[in-house]
């Protein structure tokens, strides 16, 4: 019973549904982000370099052959199940893309709660209280001073 009672004690902390709570925003943000670059970035970029589609881009190194034919397939014969080896460069263009975006996305996440960070330790702090003696010996001067 130790176990369970350790674990539901560490689930139950803050810091695991606070790690999970952001895995969940992160993992969503990244859907967000990758839409902006395959959706809203990358067709108008294709289209000032002169219509390029990024997402299609690539290179074919084997043509997709049907099992024993020695004749590659060409046009809408070829399936998932007969691909060509294609490196797509473009894929992976749009990657870079979506990874530089969530990564400076992050940048200024962490510089804003670095700044609200070094605000709060720059605050001035309430001045402390004076120990008793000082306090007493503040009192006698103040009453020696009156007379």
């Amino acid at each position: 019973m130790g176990i369970i009672k350790e674990f539901r004690t560490f689930i139950v902390k803050g810091n695991a549904i606070d790690m999970a709570v952001g895995i969940i925003v992160g993992a969503a943000f990244g859907v967000v982000v990758k839409s902006l670059v395959d959706d809203i970035m990358m067709p108008p970029l294709g289209y000032v370099l002169g219509g390029i589609d990024f997402s299609s881009m690539g290179h074919e190194i084997a043509p997709a052959v049907k099992a024993g034919s020695p004749h590659p397939i060409t046009g809408l014969e070829v399936t998932k199940d007969m691909p060509a080896t294609v490196l797509r460069y473009g894929l992976f263009i749009n990657a870079i893309i979506t990874l530089l975006i969530q990564g400076f996305a992050v940048f200024l996440v962490v510089k804003g709660i670095n700044s609200l960070k070094r605000k709060e330790a720059t605050a001035p702090a309430a001045p402390a209280e004076p120990p008793a003696d000082v306090k007493l010996l503040t009192e006698i001067r103040d009453l020696l001073a009156r007379r």
